[in-house]
């Protein structure tokens, strides 16, 4: 849930500062009637100030990524919020279980689509490292399935305090990691298992070749553009000053349109809509990729169909936060729109889902998995850790149905799958793909 592309800003002209008073409240939304003492002056909020005051309102968008990844102030910069103490838990830190199935996953996609003789693991926004590190450990355990394959890792990380986190859990201590901060490739080292690792601030610095490409709440933090129906039609919403409060601020309309509407669809029925630009231009990078050099991208993040509205929200300290109280102490996120993500594939690339966690690790032989844990595990605590993790990532209530799974393949890896096979075709057909139908164990 870390790195972000670069977001175009709009603004209103300092000049031309007429604004509507939102007068729409989200359930996650300042209700610009939060104590004072409840709304300390960060130092995030100091430069946000400003900011509007010399430029006029800013986007929604712009706030995001300024509060998530601003070099000097930015939530993402320099923290940790990983974990009990931090303000947010993943999938990855609640269960091995769960990283080891993707691990199984991407060893059954490249069964599947040749055994390439080598690929690269892409992973955006990588966390602590703890996902990774699991799916590593099931590339030792198949290693005589892999063993003539060349793997490298390949981590994209704006975090200067998550990439050293990372290389703790995943590197080997022996070796002395290569740090270049000017260069695109800014560290390199070697795995614990002895496979090169290298860590990258965007995408597009990482080498194209045959890869896997990997996002797991990712999607949600990147920025997006809040728009309101009104009479007069669609109007973006933006962050400005609050004129009734010190050191506050609001939620107000555009006056006029703004640029980023064109991303708003012709037959759009909800009064409500988020737009992520940034998600499109990085699903359009993932599918000229594979569309180029082959593999697949598995994104896994909470999200909607095209059904929801207002879903921006906070998180601090594991409990949800006013997301215009105290910027820069706060994670910030909004539901990912999978629709928008299928439509920005424009055929290049064949899709798949979203389908929920619930249904992708019951797939992915899940049951089958924590059996032989629990059947290895003779420590009563432990035991109750396993049913616990996977109450949580399979009950409909926790992440079993809040969490979604979306792929990328190309085309020829579905070609024929949805058409019978004549008896004097020689060529099989397709294997299905794990996770969004049962595996099939051998």
């Amino acid at each position: 849930m870390c790195a972000l592309a670069k977001a175009g800003a709009w603004s209103l002209n300092a000049a031309a500062r007429a604004v509507i008073p939102c007068l729409w409240r989200g359930k996650y939304f300042s209700s610009g009637k939060e104590p004072v003492e409840n709304n300390p002056v960060t130092p995030m909020l100091r430069h946000l100030m400003y900011k509007i005051k010399s430029t006029g309102p800013i986007t929604v968008a712009e706030y995001m990524k300024e509060v998530l990844t601003n070099p000097a102030k930015g939530y993402y910069v320099y923290r940790d919020m990983l974990g009990e103490k931090g303000d947010f838990i993943t999938s990855p830190e609640i269960s091995q279980i769960f990283g080891e199935l993707l691990g199984i996953w991407f060893v059954s996609e490249w069964m599947a689509n040749g055994k390439s003789a080598a690929f690269q693991l892409v992973e955006l926004g990588p966390g602590r490292g703890t996902l990774a590190e699991d799916i590593l450990r099931v590339f030792s355990q198949l290693g005589s399935v892999l063993k003539n394959c060349e793997i490298s890792i390949h981590l994209v990380e704006v975090s200067q305090k998550l990439s050293e986190i990372q290389a703790l859990t995943l590197t080997e201590e022996k070796v002395p990691l290569e740090r270049s901060a000017g260069s695109p490739v800014y560290m390199k080292g070697v795995t614990k298992s002895g496979i090169p690792i290298s860590w990258y601030r965007d995408l597009q610095d990482v080498p194209k070749g045959y890869s896997f490409y990997l996002a797991h709440e990712f999607f949600d933090v990147l920025p997006i553009h809040k728009f309101q129906k009104t009479p007069q039609g669609w109007r973006e919403v933006l962050i400005d000053i609050d004129p009734q409060g010190s050191d506050k601020l609001r939620f107000v309309l555009a006056p006029c349109a703004t640029p980023a509407q064109a991303f708003i669809q012709h037959d759009e029925t909800r009064d409500h809509v988020e737009v992520c630009p940034d998600a499109g231009v990085i699903i359009q990078e993932l599918c000229q990729r594979i569309e180029l050099t082959g593999g697949a991208a598995l994104i896994a993040d909470y999200g909607h169909d095209g059904t929801k509205t207002d879903t921006f929200r906070g998180f601090c300290g594991h409990k949800l936060h006013d997301v215009l109280i105290a910027p820069g102490t706060a994670d910030l996120t909004a539901d990912v729109d999978f629709s928008y993500l299928r439509r920005m594939v424009q055929g290049r690339v064949a899709s798949l889902g979203p389908v929920t966690q619930q249904m992708f690790l019951k797939n992915m032989g899940i049951d089958v998995r924590l059996k032989v844990l629990l059947d290895k595990s003779a420590e009563p605590s432990l035991r109750q850790q396993l049913l616990q993790g996977y109450d949580m990532l399979m009950n409909p209530k926790k992440m079993g149905e809040r969490f979604n799974f979306f792929a990328l393949l190309p085309h020829q890896r579905l070609c024929g799958r949805s058409q019978q096979i004549n008896a004097q075709q020689s060529k099989p057909s397709p294997s299905p793909v794990a996770g969004f139908s049962e595996l099939a164990w051998q």
